[in-house]
């Protein structure tokens, strides 16, 4: 299945997911790029902050939104820090996009796709799209699970 005709799936699924399932979704599909940040910059927590923030909120249902901004924006700062490394960069924009969808449930979407191009950076040319593509599958299968549309 080429990347792109998964795109419509989960964006139909996510559209009809609750708001917390999206973000323990969105959790896990950018805690599986965070090793590209974290295997660069190990000193660097904040796109791991961020996840564990999110994780937090979906615990608790604790909303502050100077609390989702800054973790956000604290993995987004990370990314633009991470210079010259496409997959480590990737891997923290995706953290500030799970943590983002605590406030707006649709940035669960943009963490995947984070995630999925951090697996595409990280692969050899000739392998990247391949990369994408099991990664892409990996998320819809997961967010199928988390819904309970399949059994693991």
């Amino acid at each position: 299945m080429a990347v792109s005709d998964l795109d419509k799936p989960i964006a139909e699924r996510a559209g009809k997911t609750d708001h917390k399932i999206l973000a323990t979704w969105a959790a896990d599909c950018a805690e599986r790029a965070l090793p590209f940040f974290e295997e660069k910059f190990p000193g660097d927590t904040r796109p791991r902050d961020a996840l564990a923030a999110l994780r937090e909120w979906v615990r608790t249902g604790v909303f502050r939104m100077a609390d989702v901004r800054g973790t956000s924006l604290a993995a987004h700062a990370a990314a633009r820090e991470a210079e010259g490394d496409d997959a480590a960069r990737s891997a923290a924009r995706a953290a500030g996009q799970a943590m983002a969808t605590a406030h707006v449930p649709a940035h669960a979407i943009a963490a995947a796709i984070y995630a999925a191009t951090a697996f595409r950076d990280a692969a050899a040319q000739k392998d990247a799209e391949d990369a994408t593509a099991r990664e892409r599958e990996w998320q819809f299968h997961h967010l199928l699970e988390l819904t309970g549309h399949i059994q693991s």
